[in-house]
Order: structure tokens, then sequence, then C-alpha cells
């Protein structure tokens, strides 16, 4: 039998597609690519925005047509949320939430021919315990990722994502560990924490953990493999998680800070817990501790009142700061969130603009810090794809750049030295200089 697994969203719906796919290998399936032919279709779905659930009734839509004696199940974000609308698409066999994610083998196994759609979606809120998965130690990937928290119990008034995950859970330390150390014997030469609010890890946990001795433990154990942590929330970094970087070598200089705007009256009409000063302060903290570090952050453009000034406070804030490079995102009108009823949304033709200006600034940044990084040496993780331009094979630097190189055939999945020798505005590009084993 044959499983494909298509994959929408975010790295932590990425991880759970991994290990739903281990755990059907295990039941006998044989994983084929979302493009061949399935005798099971899975559609792991996102719902952070309207587009994106458009985006996965399209994707299932396709699955159907594509694999039309396929048994078609559905699961994810969207699913949580939209569970009928989905069953009313002709050929879905089972939706299933995110809090039936563990038991989906289970589920496909029971499926009935010619059965109605079996919708199988709890009430996520209700969830209290962090519920494991097959570790995915077969992935196809260069890089393994390990989620170690699920749920949101913040309120950005932006955002569905509480409704779909449900409350703050986190897997225990022990039962962490014993995953990464799994990945690390597996061979992989990275892995990447995430999580649905990676920085609140530990706080439902009986002994009170938190990220920074979590991260503190696997750095110990994960080595040689080096360990990169997905995004976090400006005010999650503490002192005792910046300490982690000069205390151990394999913790991948590289942090996504996801500010939002730049503005104090946006930022507290999108409840962020955080102000534009302690973004700064934390920014330039970083960059003093940890040379060489990249930091990403996320910016939503057009947010309900964000007038001009609002918009050119966040312009001057992030342009100002050694911030390596922006995700922007035009602000859309989610249903079910606080914001998508506010007053004085923004014309869609002004976020279109705002955000180019932003977007621009993005690439400014990145090739200067790209730049300064020219005749330094850095190990770096070959990745299983190539540059679509040039066929020539790329790895992953600790703090993020990813590299062209002319001479590495082999090296996939495997830890390089490596050396930049040029950074243009296209691409940067390397040479091998010697090769660390798995």
């Amino acid at each position: 039998m044959r499983v494909a697994i298509k994959t929408l969203g975010c790295r932590q719906n990425q991880y759970e597609s991994d290990a739903l796919q281990e755990s059907l290998r295990q039941d006998g399936y044989t994983a084929v690519g979302p493009d061949d032919a399935a005798d099971l279709f899975i559609i792991n779905t996102c719902s952070v925005t309207n587009e994106a659930d458009a985006d996965s009734r399209q994707a299932v839509r396709r699955a159907i047509r594509r694999n039309p004696s396929a048994r078609v199940v559905v699961t994810g974000c969207y699913a949580q949320v939209g569970a009928e609308e989905i069953a009313a698409i002709s050929g879905v066999a089972l939706v299933a939430g995110n809090g039936e994610k563990a038991q989906l083998a289970e589920l496909i196994a029971g499926l009935r021919e010619q059965a109605p759609p079996l919708i199988a979606v709890s009430d996520i809120q209700q969830s209290r315990r962090f519920a494991p998965l097959p570790t995915p130690v077969a992935a196809a990937r260069s890089r393994a990722l390990l989620k170690v928290q699920d749920g949101c119990g913040y309120r950005c008034t932006f955002c569905i994502v509480p409704e779909t995950r449900g409350p703050n859970r986190s897997q225990s330390t022990e039962s962490a560990l014993r995953e990464l150390q799994a990945l690390v014997e597996a061979g992989y030469p990275e892995v990447v924490l995430t999580g649905t609010h990676l920085g609140t890890y530990g706080r439902d946990l009986p002994i009170g953990r938190s990220i920074a001795g979590l991260v503190a433990e696997m750095l110990e154990a994960a080595a040689p493999a080096r360990l990169r942590l997905s995004s976090l929330d400006p005010h999650e970094v503490g002192e005792e998680l910046i300490d982690c970087f000069g205390r151990y070598g394999n913790l991948c200089r590289h942090l996504h800070l996801p500010v939002q705007s730049g503005d104090e009256a946006v930022l507290k009409r999108m409840r962020r817990p955080h102000t534009a000063d302690d973004f700064r302060r934390l920014v330039e903290q970083l960059v003093e501790a940890v040379p060489g570090i990249a930091i990403g952050t996320d910016v939503i453009v057009g947010f309900p009142g964000e007038g001009e000034e609002e918009f050119e406070q966040t312009y001057r804030l992030l342009d100002r700061l050694p911030i390596a490079y922006l995700h922007v995102f035009n602000y859309s009108q989610r249903k079910g969130t606080v914001a998508a009823s506010m007053p004085n949304q923004i014309p869609k033709d002004v976020r279109a603009t705002r955000s180019a200006a932003l977007r621009a600034l993005s690439d400014v940044k990145w090739q200067r810090f790209r730049q300064t990084q020219v005749g330094q040496s850095f190990s770096a993780v070959v990745l299983e794809g190539r540059d679509a331009r040039t066929g020539r094979l790329e790895a992953l630097t600790d703090n993020y750049m990813t590299v062209r190189l002319e001479n590495a055939e082999g090296s996939i999945g495997r830890m390089i030295d490596l050396t930049i020798t040029a950074a243009t505005e296209r691409e940067t590009v390397g040479r091998l200089t010697g090769r660390v084993q798995k």
C-alpha cells in the first residue's frame, strides 16, 4: 500500500507529517511523493489565514482528482476548525483533528469501504497533555525536526492558532531527550526544535521547566550534531538562553524573533506581549553577545488602524537595527479573530505598497549581512535539494546562509567545512575546505 502526504503550513505540521509517515511505514505502507499515485493520500492542512483555508480545500480536491481510487484523509489545523466543510467535499474518507493525529493510523485502519466521511475531531481546548508521535528517524531530509511543545495560551488579536492547536502542552524533558538521541543516532547532523509556541516550553510541567533549561540539556546530548531553534517571541529570550551561545559550540547562531510591528500602539492592538523597545534592546544585546548571529523577524503590514506614521515607526526601527532579514506578511482578515472586526481596515493597495518597501529593505539587509561573512569559514549541512538555476548543491551554515557549492558531490546530509568566497545580490557562494562525517 502506497501513502502520500501533502503538508501545508508550518514546521510543526511538517514534523507531524514526517511522524505520521513513520507510523504508517511501521504498519506496512510505502511512502511515495505527493505527485505520485497513492492508495492513501493524507493532506495535513493549515488554517492561519482565510487564504490558507482555501489552499487546503484546493489541495484536497486536487488529491481526489489525481487519486480517484485512493482513500483521502484530511487532518491538521483546517480540519480542526472546518471539519464539516471538508467532509462535504465528495471523495473525502476521514477528517481528523490535531488532537487525533496520534491515533490517525488506527482511524485509517478502521475505515469502511463506501462509508460516509468519518469525522474524528475532539475539542482541542480540552487537551492537557502533549501527545507524542513516532520519532521520524527515516524522514528524507538533511535536517531533522523535533517537536517539543504544542498549543498556545496567548490571544494575539490577529491569530486563530489557539483555536486550532489548543492550550500550551510540553513534552517531558526525558522524552524529548530520548527522541533527540534517536535522531542523532540516525545520523542527522542538525536538529531543529519546533513547537506552536516554543518559548513557552515547560510552563505546564510540574517541575517548572523552561526552554532555556531544555536547550542546555539538549546541547550536551546532541553533540556532535548541532541544534537550531525555531521562532521565539522576543520576551522569551533571557540571559540563560543567551548564555548557551557562549557555553556550547553546537547551538546555531540564528534566532527568529517575530516583532510584528515597530509601533507601540499597533502592538497593543495586536496584544503582543513585548514593546518595540524590548525588541530593540534584545537585538542589540544578541549582536553584541553572539558575533555572527543572524537575527530574523516577522512583520505584519497593514494591521487595522496602521497609519503612515505607525508604518514609518516600524520601518525606522527595522532599518536601524542589525537584523539579517525580514519575513513580511500582509495583514489578512481571519474570521474568528478579534482583529477581523476592528475598524479602520487598511486597503489592499496600501498594504501591498508597504510590504514592498519592507521586502526591499529585507533584501538590502540580507545582502549586507552575507557580505560581512565573506572570507569566513563555517561548518554547514549539505541539503538534499539543488539550486534550481545552477544545479549546484547547497549547504546551510549555522547562521542561516544557504551557500552554493562548486565541489561537494557525495556530501548530501553531511556536515562539511566551507569558506564563503562571494555574496552577490542573487547568491552566496562557497568552496569546500573539509568534510566532517555524520
